[in-house]
């Protein structure tokens, strides 16, 4: 390979990866493939467009919180509507896929409304100590 010598231009490059201008929509799916993010965009996809995929009814008693390694955390506004969405899980996998690809979503964790908790943090005593071991 040849240096230039000082203030002189390089040769103009045809090849992919040169200086020549290419489309934003192509640079974007090339970094989305690079970095291996095509599960994460169509599980933000999923939970962007969550109205459109399940109804408006579904909709507006649920809500997706958390997207894990392919499990979908969906949070109902009561435990009826978490025990109705359980049963409905099949229907809403199938169609997650049609709108997201398939596997994409491989799980939906329903949970019900969210309670006051005393537990802080990742570790619990196992004896049932705590905060109201002093009633006794």
């Amino acid at each position: 390979m040849r240096r230039r010598r000082p203030g002189e231009r390089a040769e103009p490059s045809s090849r992919r990866g040169g200086r020549d201008p290419e489309l934003i929509g192509d640079q974007v799916d090339q970094l989305v493939t690079d970095r291996a993010w095509k599960v994460d965009v169509a599980a933000g996809s999923v939970m962007g467009r969550w109205p459109q995929i399940v109804g408006a009814d579904i909709a507006a008693h649920s809500q997706p919180v958390s997207f894990e390694r392919g499990v979908l955390t969906v949070r109902a506004e009561s435990t009826a509507w978490a025990t109705q969405l359980r049963l409905l899980e099949s229907t809403l996998i199938g169609r997650i896929d049609d709108e997201a690809g398939k596997g994409t979503v491989t799980e939906l964790r329903i949970v019900g409304p969210s309670a006051p908790t005393w537990s802080r943090g990742p570790r619990r005593i196992s004896d049932g100590r705590g905060v109201r071991d002093t009633y006794g």
